[in-house]
């Protein structure tokens, strides 16, 4: 049985499927080959530039203060770490699947199968946490224009039910009754918006292609107006004091802040759309990343220097500061320009879902259905459809605070094992040739170096030191599951960070793939610990599906 579940697909493997068009999945043809750097690096940006920065980024500028600067420019680190795995790992398997497909080769299937059901759960959430986002602005748009939406139409039922606004206090008092005491509250917009965008998904890249770079070019100029015009208004008394409420009141905006730079990993599983696919993904994931930091860093400087941190706490805060400072018609080409974002992130996230669950069908992990292309349009036909539902319902329902954070999580779970397949492949004789390589910087002494450091820094500014740490009573004096709950993902962490260091004295790992591991595993333990059992939940239903069917149906039991 361990054979079996860690089996791997080799480079003569995947040589042999490509050669023999097992790849193209119908005798008539694969899929468009269409894709070039551009249009690659634009939808890079139209995945990333979205609901992080109209949105979250409010969020953790309240909590952060204008040093959340410093968490955007340590997150675009870890990203730009775990891009550099991903774009030698889509320059080596120039095939759909994204992390799935990387794990295969590197770990074997049973983690292979873990990181695409991880993968499946990223996205949905993302989609689900952008489609509610995108009808938040939307409805903001059209009371802008005088045309008023029910609210009981434009919320989920949870949040109105709560009644801690004004808006969902109308919702719930002024909803239908159904039966008995359940009410009608439904997210409407959330719905109609995954339908048209899975509409556009289904009928052809071309047109999906048409679409992104259309929005992108758009937003990104609407952005740029929004900077230039903040940053007269920047006073840069709002500056100081820059870090409030402390490193730990910056790093409090993990979440938020990795939801925003989500994206760039979409573009993976695009690889058989691309005319070069070797030589344009890394480009596209590079050039995007880059651009969207650039982006990033400029919006917080203006946010947090036009207004207070402390009045940033609102779900529109680029809207927000325009009309505290009177300039209104901006803050109405935000409205535009948010729906627009919105959209464009939820387009590429619908693209990239479709084809992990391809991806696993061909591998026999799922059913053959699941890899069917349309006949006309060359798609995935029956997995963009059952995206669709898979994330258009949940939207009509969920809340979007707690899929924020679960996306997060499944993301950053996914650059872990990318950087970690890095790393494992570095000493493999039967590693595949790649047009682009991670640059080799020994980490045998820098590493050790580095741990010392995060020590003694540790101990300097946590009061108490490691003795205050793991003493796990509460504020009474007793020891409570709650304070070792909160406790546990940063130990492990601790021995997860020892643990490297020393194998990377042993075995010279290479400096990047390491940084990039450590770095995402750390925002793993930010992301909180009730997401985490979310997560794990979902991991489990995923490993009994893989036990009852994937297993005996993989394509490499056959071989």
């Amino acid at each position: 049985m361990a054979q079996d579940i860690f089996r791997k697909k080799t480079a003569e493997i995947i040589k042999k499927e490509v050669a023999d068009g097992v790849l193209e999945t119908e005798k008539h043809g694969g899929m468009n080959k269409v894709l070039t750097v551009r249009d690659l690096t634009f939808m890079g940006i139209a995945a990333i530039v979205g609901a992080g920065i109209f949105s979250t980024i409010g969020e953790a500028s309240m909590k952060g203060g204008p040093g959340v600067v410093l968490l955007f420019l340590f997150v675009s680190v870890a990203c730009g770490f775990s891009a550099i795995c991903y774009a030698e790992f889509a320059s080596m398997i120039p095939v759909s699947g994204s992390a799935y497909t990387y794990s295969y080769v590197a770990f074997g299937e049973i983690v292979a199968w873990i990181i695409g059901w991880d993968l499946l759960f990223e996205y949905a959430i993302g989609n689900i946490a952008v489609a509610i986002s995108w009808s938040n602005y939307f409805v903001t748009l059209l009371d802008g224009l005088g045309i008023h939406t029910p609210k009981y139409l434009a919320t989920d039922y949870w949040t109105a039910k709560a009644m801690l606004t004004d808006q969902a206090k109308l919702a719930w008092h002024n909803a239908p009754v159904i039966a008995g005491d359940i009410k009608f509250i439904c997210n409407l917009p959330a719905f109609l918006i995954t339908g048209i965008i899975t509409w556009v998904i289904y009928i052809g890249i071309q047109e999906s292609r048409k679409a992104t770079n259309a929005m992108v070019i758009l937003k990104i100029a609407i952005i740029a107006v929004v900077i230039v015009a903040g940053a007269f208004y920047v006073q840069p008394a709002n500056w100081h004091p820059f870090l409030p409420n402390g490193i730990s009141g910056v790093l409090s905006g993990t979440a938020a802040v990795f939801f925003a730079y989500i994206g760039f990993d979409a573009i993976s599983t695009t690889a058989e759309e691309c005319k070069d696919p070797q030589r344009d993904l890394p480009k596209g994931m590079f050039y995007s990343l880059i651009a969207c930091t650039i982006i990033y860093v400029l919006v917080a400087l203006v946010l947090t220097g036009m207004v207070s941190y402390k009045q940033l706490g609102v779900g529109d805060p680029l809207a927000y500061v325009f009309k505290a400072v009177h300039v209104n018609w901006i803050a109405g080409l935000v409205s535009v320009s948010a729906v627009i974002a919105t959209a464009s992130v939820l387009l590429v996230f619908q693209l990239g879902q479709p084809r992990i669950w391809m991806s696993m069908s061909r591998d026999g992990l799922l059913p053959p259905v699941f890899s069917k292309l349309h006949p006309k349009y060359r798609t995935p036909s029956f997995s963009t459809l059952l995206t669709g539902f898979v994330v258009g319902i949940p939207a009509l329902f969920l809340n979007l605070n707690v899929v924020v954070d679960l996306c997060s999580v499944g993301t950053l779970f996914a650059f872990v094992l990318v950087c970690g397949g890095i790393l494992k492949l570095q000493s493999s004789p039967t590693k595949m040739e790649s047009k682009f390589k991670t640059p080799y910087v020994n980490s045998k002494w820098i590493l050790p170096v580095l741990l010392i450091v995060a020590v003694v820094l540790f101990i300097k500014y946590y009061p108490g030191g490691f003795a205050a740490y793991l003493n796990f009573a509460d504020a009474k004096g007793v020891v409570t599951y709650d304070v070792v709950r909160e406790r546990i993902p940063f130990l492990l962490f601790g021995f997860v960070f020892l643990a490297t260091t020393v194998l990377a004295f042993l075995k010279n790992f290479s400096l990047i793939p390491v940084i990039g591991f450590l770095c995402c595993t750390y925002l793993l333990c930010e992301s909180g610990t009730s997401n985490w059992e979310r997560f794990l939940l979902w991991l489990l239903i995923g490993l009994v599906i893989y036990f009852l069917y994937g297993v005996r149906h993989s394509k490499l039991k056959s071989k």
